[in-house]
């Protein structure tokens, strides 16, 4: 796992490698200026050689440049590699689920998507920071100090392996105790933007239901959970530090009782315990140090966990081994189609499809709310791929195209319209990259979308806020219906796309499909009897199933459930759920 995020370290290897080197110049640097103040004391000061002085501390000036050199150069290739290694993950994650298929997507939650790509690769940034710098630091630090210190005096070097095993025994126990409550806090970070996303996405509908305070209610709750997850981890990990200025206070105490004694019978000089002392704290803080890199590892092995599992994994639909790059026309055969959306589910969402629609013709698709109608349609452009049976088009499976091809030729319009921010010029084009001005025109006079455009003052190039919230409903549908219709599919779905424009529009739309488009196979899904009535032929979707397939006249006439929908329209406007209330009663 760990190998596989560290992949997206690429071209910041160089960077990734010559930081811990840096370190290791700093460390031995440091390590020297001890020893030479030593020697400064005891041949310079004491022995009243100024000659000496001048030599030792030159070279200390030196020495302490070469720190320095190294410490800068390490900060900055440890800064450029952290967030080049970041920028690599967010890149890999966000390619990978731009391949997602939609039922790979139903897998994530989209507020933990965001949490993953922002907050979790954040916290693997500066843990892999952390971990160039001191990784390399703390260790070396650590043993050269005890190294050096064995070197000036043995019998006083034992305090600090003493000292040594005992912290790292109590810290062992403290970082331990903290992961448990690492590991859970990311997962709360997931509510967190849940919760912000929901009510930012929909503040429209906050405002008018007033519902500010419940909104905030549930944000302070999900805010709150954080707080007291990290208010636990901080809180055992708070008990770190006194123990590490504890065993601080009784190392120097030991040494200065010590050292003393050997002082004053001549077994140690002035200047070694001076180094010793400095030691003392060079082993210690090293040792805090490497506290430090297992509590940011505790934080960021769930982060890992948790961009592990978008990096690897796998969408469940992918371009088959040797891809049809042509779509021959739109005809439409399902045949003994069933699909549910997961695989362990014990009943199917569609059971038992056939179906045979002519290339050209305007299929209606009526039912009601969780017939499985959007389900059928995401079969046709293989946004979900069936469970068992087939679906093809222009004779040919689904899981035989190559994704885009299909895709870019059975065009689908979707239930939630969704517009970018960026001119209307630009939101058409998302059907055609290439579409000229005229193309666009032309698709938006199709979709009668031309209409409004040419009413706003800056025309096409009008600005389309995000999400598209200074356009109407109405108008939001036909730009989506245009923009795929310059993608000159050869069939074009419309779920559900036209139940914002008036009545008398969408049959002008109709009719302009019907004129321009006449060799396009059309499927609407609608809940207005209007708005299929005049197809060539009509779905009644029930359960999961086909209740009648057939035009308009023979469904008055032999289907019950078409008949007292068409009934219930005609006589009381209403919409298709209306029959389910009336049977209820």
């Amino acid at each position: 796992m760990v190998r596989r995020i560290l992949k997206e370290v690429k071209e910041y290897k160089a960077a990734s490698i010559a930081t811990p080197l840096c370190m290791i110049v700093e460390v031995i640097a440091e390590m020297l200026i001890p020893y030479l103040m030593a020697s400064i004391i005891d041949k310079g000061v004491n022995a009243g050689d100024l000659n000496h002085i001048i030599k030792v501390g030159g070279l200390m000036i030196l020495i302490a440049a070469i720190g320095l050199i190294g410490g800068l150069a390490g900060g900055v290739l440890a800064a450029k590699a952290a967030t080049g290694f970041a920028k690599n993950l967010r890149k890999a994650m966000f390619e990978r689920i731009q391949g997602f298929s939609f039922a790979n997507i139903d897998h994530f939650s989209t507020a933990g998507l965001v949490t993953r790509l922002t907050t979790d690769v954040n916290t693997l940034q500066m843990g892999y920071q952390m971990a160039l710098r001191m990784m390399m630091r703390a260790p070396a630090s650590l043993i050269v100090a005890l190294v050096m210190a064995f070197v000036i005096n043995s019998r006083i070097a034992l305090i600090y392996l003493f000292a040594v095993l005992i912290l790292s025994l109590v810290l062992y126990l403290i970082i331990s105790n903290a992961m448990k409550y690492f590991k859970q806090a990311f997962p709360k970070y997931d509510a967190l933007n849940e919760s912000v996303q929901e009510n930012v996405s929909a503040i429209r509908v906050v405002k008018a239901y007033v519902r500010e305070e419940q909104e905030i209610s549930k944000f302070k709750k999900a805010s709150q959970a954080i707080y007291d997850i990290f208010s636990k981890a901080e809180g055992t990990t708070v008990f770190q530090m006194p123990a590490m200025m504890l065993t601080v206070y009784s190392c120097i105490l030991l040494i200065g009782w010590f050292g003393a004694k050997m002082i004053v019978s001549d077994t140690l000089t002035t200047g070694q315990l001076m180094s010793l002392l400095a030691y003392c704290m060079n082993i210690l803080m090293s040792l805090m140090m490497v506290s430090m890199i297992f509590i940011m590892f505790s934080m960021g092995s769930a982060a890992i966990e948790r961009i592990y599992e978008v990096l690897e994994e796998k969408s469940t639909i992918d371009n088959p081994d040797n891809p049809v790059y042509e779509v021959k026309d739109g005809s439409i055969d399902f045949t003994n189609v069933k699909f549910a959306y997961n695989k362990d589910a014990k009943e199917d969402v569609l059971k038992n499809i056939n179906l045979h629609i002519e290339s050209g013709e305007t299929i209606g698709i009526i039912g009601s709310t969780g017939s499985a109608k959007t389900s059928l349609v995401n079969l046709i452009s293989r946004l979900y791929d069936v469970t068992d049976g087939s679906v093809k088009v222009g004779g040919v499976d689904v899981r035989e195209y190559d994704l885009t091809t299909l895709r870019d030729k059975v065009a689908v319009v979707l239930q939630s319209n969704t517009l970018f921010s960026g001119s209307i010029y630009d939101n058409l084009r998302w059907g055609n990259e290439n579409a000229s001005y005229a193309d666009c025109q032309k698709a938006a006079e199709y979709a009668c979308a031309d209409e409004f455009i040419k009413r706003f003052p800056d025309g096409y190039n009008t600005h389309i806020e995000q999400g598209g919230s200074n356009v109407s409903g109405g108008q939001k549908q036909r730009l989506c219906i245009a923009r795929a219709l310059l993608k000159s599919p050869k069939v074009l779905i419309l779920d559900d796309s036209t139940s914002a424009v008036d009545t008398a529009t969408e049959a002008k739309i109709r009719q302009t499909f019907r004129e321009k488009i006449p060799d396009t196979t059309k499927i609407i899904i609608a809940q207005r009897i209007s708005s299929v009535m005049d197809a060539d032929r009509i779905i009644v979707m029930e359960d999961g199933q086909i209740d009648g397939f057939d035009t308009h006249e023979n469904l008055l006439n032999n289907n019950k459930i078409y008949k007292e929908v068409y009934d219930s329209q005609m006589q009381g406007g209403g919409d298709f759920d209306e029959r389910a209330g009336k049977e209820e009663e």
